[in-house]
């Protein structure tokens, strides 16, 4: 899972502005500059410091993904089933379980590169598939796909796909078999529980 994260977790940009102002593929590269750049420079984050790369996570990289839908996506049928106060305690602790999963991936980060592909839509589209390659060295490259949706703020990230693999899909199996067997509080209490858990946790060096 580690794995997976780490390719994508570069997804980063300065100011909302920006975001607003760039079309999906040119805001993709530049968060992606954005992002090499902190790691690169700031002597503490490149130290790996647990709460420096979670601040940059929430402020970077945050507000540029749609939780609430990736959340849905991931709960799949039964999130029409749950009250609006379950819908919001499901996305605030998925949303707290992603943060976490990137600031792990990005304590990873090791001199990688990501290649943005220019982006093939029609000005009218309000969904489009941002197309990359993750490069490091030893390695092949590893194909990256961010499927954006134009909103009000600007574009958002709802869907990740790294070598074929959907962030919505990975998590919606285990998801699906927490609800069938404990209900929609079921799965808020597990996910309650291990952010919780991870938060006492000392980050590994």
């Amino acid at each position: 899972m580690k794995g997976l994260f780490a390719a994508f977790a570069v997804l980063v940009v300065t100011g909302s502005a920006l975001a607003e102002a760039l079309a999906p593929d040119a805001l993709v590269r530049q968060i992606t500059d954005g992002v090499v750049a902190s790691l690169r420079l700031d002597s503490a984050t490149r130290a790996r410091e647990s709460a420096r790369i979670a601040a940059l996570v929430e402020r970077m990289i945050v507000p540029h993904f749609d939780f609430r839908r990736i959340t849905r996506m991931a709960v799949g049928p039964a999130w029409r089933h749950a009250t609006p106060e379950q819908q919001d305690q499901l996305t605030r602790q998925f949303k707290r379980l992603l943060v976490r999963t990137y600031s792990g991936a990005l304590s990873s980060y090791s001199n990688q590169t990501i290649e943005v592909r220019p982006l093939r839509a029609e000005p009218q589209d309000d969904e489009v598939t941002v197309k990359s390659f993750f490069r490091q060295s030893g390695a092949g490259p590893m194909a990256i796909e961010y499927d954006l949706e134009r909103t009000d703020a600007g574009w958002k990230v709802f869907e990740v796909r790294v070598a074929g693999v959907s962030l919505v899909a990975t998590y919606r199996t285990a998801f699906a078999e927490e609800i069938r067997n404990h209900g929609v509080d079921g799965l808020i209490a597990v996910l309650v529980r291990k952010n919780n858990e991870a938060a006492v946790t000392p980050a590994p060096m």
